[in-house]
C-alpha cells in the first residue's frame, strides 16, 4: 500500500485546517450519522473515526450559495482574511476548503484561494470545487479533507523520489504513479490530487489481469490477488472493470472514482488459533513479514496459512523463494500439533487442512460479493489467481465455487507491478446537475460537457499529450426519482440528441436490473451528475507469444513428494514441475505442483493444466 495511506490509518498526516460556510461546521463532525454494517451495528462502544481536521483548526467563512448556484451572501473578504490568519498562527501545513454548493458556483472558493495564496504562499491547498465538484456535502468535504491531509506528504515524497531517480540516470521526461481508478498520473498531478492514489495498491493487479486476459481471448474475469496479509478481488465484465465512488479508508469516505475491489483479511501470514469457546478461528490478524510465519524461523510464534501449506506438503522447505529461505517444517508441525490439532482431537493433516478450508471460504465469500451477489453468473467467468498465495488456493476455490477455469499468469508475484506498465494516464471529471432526464435541456448539458472536455484536453496537453493520444469517455449518473443512490451509465459522445437520452434511459433500466434485481421502466429518471474520463495513451508493455521448442513435459519434472489433498483423496504422491521449464501445449494432469521463484501453483486431483501460447497456466476440471 502507499505509505501515505498508512499515514491516514495512523493519523500521522499534515496539520490540516478546514474552511467551511458559516453555520455549517457541524457537517464534518456529525458525518453521515451511520455506524456501518455487520458487527458495528451492535457495538455498544462504537466510536466514529477521529476528525482529520479538528474543530480547533476549523474556521467559518461568511458566505452562501443556494441550490441553484446563485449567491445569497457574498463572501466577506475581511472575515476570510482573519480566518486564514488564524490558521496561519496555529501553524497549519495544509488547508481544505469546502463551501455549500460550490460545485455549482466556484467563485467563493476561488476567492478564498486568492487570499490564502497571498497570505500563506507555501501552504498546501485543496478546494472541494477542484477535488470533487459534486453533490452530498459530507462526502465532498471528507474527500477534500483527506486530500489536504496527505497532499504535503505525497508532494515531498514524490519530489524526493524524482530527484533520486534523476540521480540514478533516469532520463524519461514523464514519471507516473498508479491511481485508485486503474490509470496512472504524473507526479505533479498526484501531488495535487493525492486522495486519488490512496487506494491504488491493488489497482495494478486488476489492470494487468485485463491485459493478460485480452491476449488469452477471455473477456469475463474475476481477479484474485492473495498476498501476505490480505486478498483483493475484483470483477471485469466484457473487458470493463467495475468502478465505484464509495471507497473508504478506515471508515472515512473517499468519493473519487476507483476500481471496485473487495478486500478481506486473508493472506499467507493470516493467523489461526483456538478461540475462547474452543473453535478454530482463522484471521483477521496477520503475522506479517516480520516476524512472519513460524516456519520462517524469525521468531514468529503464531500458526499461519503458510505454516499449514508447509505441513500439508504443498510447500517445499528447501526451495522456498527459489531456495533463498529454508523453512523450518519441524517447528511448524510441532506447534500446530500442540496448539490446534491436539486440542481439537484432529490429526496434524486434518488440522492444517481445516485451516485452509476456513480461509478459502472467507475468500470465496469475497468472490461471491463481487459476482453472484451483484447478479453475475459466476460460471461465465475465469478466475485469474496471482500474488504469492493466489496460485496455491485459486484452483481449490474454483472447484468449490463452480468457476470453470483458472488462469495463472507467468509471473504471479509481480503481476500487480506489470499493471503499471499497462496503464494509461487517466483523469476523472465530474459536474453535478440535478434535473429530470425527460425534458432535459440539451443545450445546457452539452455546454457543461463541452467545458469538461475542454478542461480534460487542456490538462492532458499540459502533460505532453497530443490530440491523437487523447481519448474521452462520457458518463451520466442516473437514478429513479426519489432514490438516494445512482448508477453511472456509459453515454454516447456529446453533443447529445433526444435519441441519445432514450438510449441512456434504456441502459439505466438494464443496469439497475443487473445490480438490484429489478427495474421500473414507468418511473421517472433523474440526472444527478455528468462524468468524464480522459485517457492519455502511453506506450505499454507488449506480450510476446512463446514458441514450443519441442521439450517434453518430462524434462520439466523436478521431483515428487507426498501432499495431503483432504479427506476425499488423502495423501497422494504428487509430481513437481519447474515453471520455467514448461512450454506452450504442455498438459499437466493433477495432482501436481508447479514451483517457481515467486509462488507455488497447486493442481488438484480433479484438474488438469495446459500451458497457453503466452505461458499462462489454464487450469480446468478433467474431461
Amino acid at each position: 500500500m502507499p505509505f501515505w495511506k498508512r499515514r491516514v490509518l495512523e493519523e500521522k498526516g499534515a496539520k490540516t485546517g478546514l474552511l467551511v460556510t458559516q453555520g455549517f461546521r457541524g457537517i464534518y463532525e456529525v458525518m453521515e450519522q451511520t455506524r456501518g454494517y455487520g458487527p458495528a451495528t451492535y457495538d455498544l462502544l462504537f466510536e466514529k473515526p477521529t476528525l482529520l481536521a479538528t474543530p480547533y483548526y476549523t474556521e467559518e467563512i461568511p458566505e452562501r450559495v443556494d441550490f441553484r448556484g446563485e449567491v445569497l451572501t457574498p463572501i466577506d473578504v475581511e472575515s476570510s482574511l482573519q480566518a486564514v490568519q488564524n490558521l496561519k498562527r496555529k501553524g497549519v501545513e495544509s488547508i481544505a476548503v469546502c463551501f455549500l454548493f460550490s460545485f455549482l458556483n466556484q467563485a467563493h472558493e476561488l476567492k478564498i484561494k486568492e487570499i490564502i495564496e497571498k497570505e500563506m504562499p507555501n501552504v498546501s491547498l485543496s478546494l472541494s470545487c477542484e477535488v470533487l465538484p459534486q453533490i452530498r456535502e459530507f462526502y465532498r468535504m471528507s474527500t477534500t479533507v483527506i486530500n489536504a491531509y496527505i497532499a504535503p506528504v505525497v508532494g515531498r515524497y514524490l519530489s524526493l523520489l524524482e530527484g533520486r531517480l534523476r540521480e540514478l540516470g533516469l532520463i524519461t521526461p514523464r514519471l507516473y504513479i498508479m491511481q485508485s481508478n486503474g490509470g496512472v498520473s504524473t507526479f505533479n498531478g498526484a501531488a495535487r490530487k493525492s486522495a486519488a492514489t490512496v487506494l491504488s495498491g491493488p489497482a495494478g493487479g486488476v489492470i494487468a489481469s485485463i491485459g493478460i486476459s485480452e491476449h488469452a481471448g477471455i473477456k469475463n474475469i474475476i481477479t484474485f490477488d492473495m498476498g501476505g496479509t490480505s486478498c483483493d478481488v475484483a470483477l471485469i465484465h466484457e473487458g470493463n472493470p467495475v468502478i465505484t465512488t464509495q471507497g473508504r479508508i478506515d471508515r472515512r469516505p473517499i468519493s473519487l472514482p476507483m476500481l471496485d475491489i473487495h478486500t478481506v483479511s486473508a493472506g499467507g501470514g493470516t493467523i489461526a488459533r483456538i478461540d475462547s469457546v474452543g473453535g478454530l478461528q482463522v484471521g483477521p490478524d496477520s503475522a506479517g513479514a516480520d516476524p512472519g510465519p513460524i516456519c520462517y524461523d524469525h521468531g514468529g510464534e503464531e500458526i499461519t496459512i503458510t505454516d499449514a501449506n508447509l505441513v500439508l506438503g504443498v510447500l517445499d522447505p528447501d526451495h522456498f523463494l527459489g531456495g533463498k529461505l529454508r523453512l523450518n517444517k519441524a517447528k511448524a508441525e510441532r506447534l500446530l500439533e500442540e496448539r490446534i490439532a491436539r486440542p481439537l482431537g484432529l490429526s496434524l493433516f486434518e488440522a492444517a487442512d481445516g485451516i485452509l478450508k476456513i480461509i478459502n471460504v472467507k475468500m470465496e465469500e469475497a468472490i461471491k460479493a463481487v459476482a453472484s451477489q451483484r447478479g453475475y453468473d459466476i460460471r461465465d467467468f475465469t478466475l485469474i489467481a496471482f500474488g504469492g498465495g493466489g496460485p496455491m488456493h485459486g484452483a481449490r476455490m474454483a472447484l468449490n465455487l463452480g468457476i470453470p477455469s483458472v488462469l495463472i499468469p507467468l509471473t504471479p508475484g509481480v503481476t500487480s507491478a506489470l499493471g503499471l506498465l499497462l496503464a494509461d494516464v487517466k483523469h476523472d471529471y465530474v459536474r453535478s446537475k440535478l434535473a429530470p432526464l425527460k425534458g432535459l435541456d440539451l443545450n445546457e448539458i452539452n455546454t457543461l460537457f463541452s467545458q469538461l472536455m475542454g478542461q480534460a484536453k487542456e490538462d492532458l496537453r499540459s502533460e505532453g499529450f497530443n490530440d491523437s493520444e487523447i481519448a474521452l469517455q462520457p458518463f451520466l449518473d442516473l437514478r429513479y426519482a426519489g432514490q438516494g443512490y445512482e448508477l453511472t451509465i456509459p453515454a454516447t459522445q456529446p453533443p447529445f440528441k433526444p435519441a441519445d437520452l432514450e438510449l441512456m434511459r434504456e441502459r439505466f433500466d438494464l443496469q439497475h436490473e443487473q445490480a438490484h434485481g429489478h427495474k421500473a421502466e414507468s418511473e421517472p429518471v433523474e440526472l444527478v451528475s455528468l462524468r468524464l474520463i480522459s485517457i492519455g495513451q502511453v506506450p505499454q508493455a507488449k506480450f510476446n507469444p512463446a514458441k514450443p521448442t519441442g521439450r517434453k513435459l518430462e524434462a520439466a519434472l523436478t521431483s515428487e513428494r507426498k501432499i495431503f489433498f483432504g479427506k476425499e483423496h488423502g495423501v497422494l504422491n504428487t509430481k513437481i514441475f519447474g515453471r520455467h521449464l514448461l512450454e506452450p501445449e504442455h498438459r499437466i494432469i493433477g495432482p501436481a505442483v508447479i514451483e517457481q521463484m515467486d509462488t507455488t501453483t497447486v493442481i488438484h486431483p480433479e484438474q488438469e493444466a495446459i500451458v497457453d501460447s503466452y505461458r499462462n497456466l489454464i487450469v480446468r476440471e478433467k474431461k
